[in-house]
C-alpha cells in the first residue's frame, strides 16, 4: 500500500513538473466580492482591470496586462475582477463596459485609467502613479534631491500638516500628478532661501534648462485653490524656451510655437544642447511678450514630421538649428536663412513674421500638367484657384490613395463628374489629403470627407453627410447649387 501511495505521489509530482498542464503563477492578483476591499486597502497604488471572460477586448488585453504586472512587481500592484461572478464590486464602481481599468489608492478609487493598453504603456503610466501624490520633504537635503531632476518640480511650503492651504495643494497634486511632480514641506525655513517668507508654492524649472535669461525658481503665494495652482503651473512651467518632446507636444502646441530643431541631447550632451538653446533664448527674451512661445527640440525625434510638414529631407540637416513656426490655426513657416551664431538671422525671421511678410509653407503635390477629366484634380497650390473660384459651386472630395471606401466611391464620383461635365457653374473635384495640406476650415479626419463650397460664399463650406450614390449627390446639389444644374447638356429647373 505504501509503495502504491508513493508511486501516486511521484506520478503527481512528475505531472506538476513535466506535464505542462499547470500554468505559471500569475503576477496579476485576482480579486472577488469577498476580498476586494480587504486586499485593495493594503496597497498604496493598485491598477484594477474589470473584465468579462467572453470579452474579446479583454482577451486581447490579458497578455499585455500580465507582462506589465510582472515588470511592475514591487512598484505597483495589478489586479483583476471577473464581473460575471463578482457583480457587487463591479456594480459599486459603476462598471458598464469591458475592460474597464481603474486606479485605486489604499482601497479607494482614485481615477479611471485612460492610458495606453500595451504592456510598455501601462508600465510607463503606472510608474508615474506609484508613491504619494506629493512627496513629503523634511529637510534641505530632501528638497535638493527632489528638485535635482530631469523634469520640473512643484514644491509647497506650509506652516503645519493641519494647514488648510496644504489640503488644497494635495487636492491639486492628486489631480495633476500624471503631468507634474509634487512635493511639500511643513518647515517654513526651507522657503527662506528662495525669498519665500510665508506659506507658498515654489516651481523649480529643470536644472538642465538653467539659463541666465530667466529665473530657475518661481514663487506663488496665493490663492491656493486647485484652479489657481493649475494656472500658476501652466503659466510658469515651461519658461521662455522649453524642451519640446513627444510627451509635452500637445500642451505646447496650444499656442503659436517657434521651434529650433538640432542635435539636442540632454542626457549625453547637456552643455552642447544648451549652446544653441541659449542663442534662441537670447532672442526669445526680446520677443517673448509678443504672443509667440519658443522651444527647442531634438531634430531626430521629429525627423518624419519635418520631412512631411516642411519638406526637410533627412540629408538637408546640418549642425545649425532648423527653425519653424506653427500657429494654433495650423499655419506653417520655416526659416530659410541659415541660423547664425549671433542670432541676427533669427531676429530677421521674427521681424518678417510679425510684419506678416513671411510666405506660409504649404505642402503640395505638383500642379497636374493636364486636368481635363470629369473630376478636377486639386492640389494645395491650386486650391485657391479652383475651389475658391467665386463664380463656381464646388463639390470636393478629400481622399487617401490607400482608403478602401475612397476606391469604392471613385467610379460613382467619376460618373457624377460626367453627368455635370457640361455645367459651367459647378466643379466636381478631389484632393489627396495625405499629400497636400488641407486648408483651414475643413475638418478632415477620415476618408473620404466631402464638402460643398458654394459660389460667393467660400468661407462657408458645408460638409456632405448623405449617401454616396450618384442620385444622392445629384439630389443634394439640386438643393444646394446656386444655379440650375445642367445634366449632360440639359438644364434642370431649380
Amino acid at each position: 500500500m505504501a509503495n502504491s501511495v508513493s508511486g501516486l505521489l511521484s506520478g503527481a509530482l512528475f505531472v506538476c513538473l513535466w506535464g505542462g498542464s499547470v500554468s505559471a503563477r500569475s503576477d496579476v492578483v485576482e480579486l472577488t466580492d469577498v476580498d476586494f476591499d480587504y486586499v485593495a486597502a493594503e496597497h498604496e497604488t493598485m491598477l484594477v482591470k474589470f473584465y468579462a471572460p467572453w470579452c474579446g477586448h479583454c482577451k486581447k488585453l490579458a497578455p499585455e496586462f500580465e507582462t506589465a504586472a510582472k515588470r511592475l512587481k514591487g512598484v505597483v500592484t495589478l489586479a483583476k475582477v471577473d464581473c460575471t461572478s463578482s457583480t457587487e464590486v463591479c456594480g459599486r464602481f459603476g462598471v458598464t463596459g469591458y475592460p474597464t481599468l481603474k486606479i485605486f489608492r489604499n482601497g479607494r478609487e482614485s481615477s479611471s485609467y485612460d492610458g495606453p493598453r500595451s504592456a510598455v504603456g501601462i508600465v510607463d503610466q503606472m510608474k508615474k502613479q506609484a508613491g504619494p501624490d506629493s512627496v513629503p520633504l523634511h529637510n534641505e537635503k530632501d528638497l535638493e534631491t527632489f528638485v535635482n531632476h530631469y523634469d520640473a518640480s512643484v514644491v509647497g511650503v506650509f506652516e503645519s500638516s493641519d494647514s488648510p492651504q496644504l489640503v488644497e495643494f494635495l487636492k491639486g497634486a492628486n489631480l495633476m500628478r500624471e503631468s507634474f511632480r509634487f512635493a511639500h514641506t511643513t518647515d517654513l525655513q526651507l522657503g527662506l532661501k528662495y525669498n519665500l517668507t510665508s506659506e507658498g508654492i515654489l516651481l523649480f524649472r529643470p536644472p538642465r534648462l538653467a539659463s541666465k535669461f530667466e529665473e530657475s525658481v518661481v514663487s506663488h503665494t496665493g490663492p491656493f485653490s486647485v484652479t489657481a495652482l493649475r494656472r500658476f503651473i501652466r503659466d510658469n512651467i515651461f519658461g521662455i524656451c522649453p524642451h519640446l518632446t513627444k510627451e509635452n507636444i500637445d500642451q505646447l502646441r496650444k499656442r503659436d510655437l517657434l521651434t529650433a530643431y538640432y542635435d539636442l541631447d540632454y542626457v549625453h550632451n547637456p552643455k552642447g544642447s544648451n549652446y544653441w538653446r541659449n542663442r534662441v533664448m537670447k532672442v526669445a527674451s526680446q520677443y517673448s511678450s509678443r504672443g509667440l512661445l519658443f522651444s527647442v527640440a531634438n531634430r531626430k525625434d521629429f525627423e518624419d514630421e519635418l520631412e512631411e510638414d516642411y519638406g526637410l529631407g533627412s540629408t538637408e540637416g546640418s549642425e545649425v538649428p532648423f527653425v519653424t513656426i506653427r500657429t494654433r490655426l495650423g499655419h506653417k513657416y520655416s526659416m530659410r536663412e541659415e541660423f547664425t551664431r549671433d542670432g541676427k538671422s533669427l531676429e530677421r525671421f521674427l521681424e518678417d513674421y510679425y510684419a506678416n511678410s513671411l510666405k506660409r509653407y504649404i505642402k503640395s503635390e505638383p500642379v497636374p500638367a493636364k486636368n481635363n477629366g470629369p473630376v478636377k484634380v486639386v492640389v494645395a497650390d491650386t486650391f485657391e484657384e479652383i475651389v475658391n473660384d467665386p463664380e463656381k459651386d464646388v463639390l470636393i472630395e478629400f481622399y487617401a490613395p490607400w482608403c478602401g471606401h475612397c476606391k469604392k466611391l471613385e467610379p460613382k464620383y467619376t460618373e457624377l463628374g460626367q453627368e455635370l461635365s457640361s455645367d459651367p457653374n459647378i466643379v466636381i473635384a478631389k484632393m489627396d489629403a495625405t499629400a497636400n495640406d488641407v486648408p483651414e476650415g475643413y475638418d478632415v479626419h477620415g476618408f473620404p470627407t466631402i464638402y460643398f463650397v458654394p459660389a460667393g460664399r467660400k468661407a462657408e463650406p458645408k460638409r456632405y453627410e448623405g449617401a454616396r450614390e450618384v442620385k444622392d449627390f445629384l439630389n443634394f446639389l439640386k438643393r444646394e447649387a446656386t444655379s440650375s444644374l445642367v445634366l449632360k447638356g440639359v438644364k434642370e429647373d431649380l
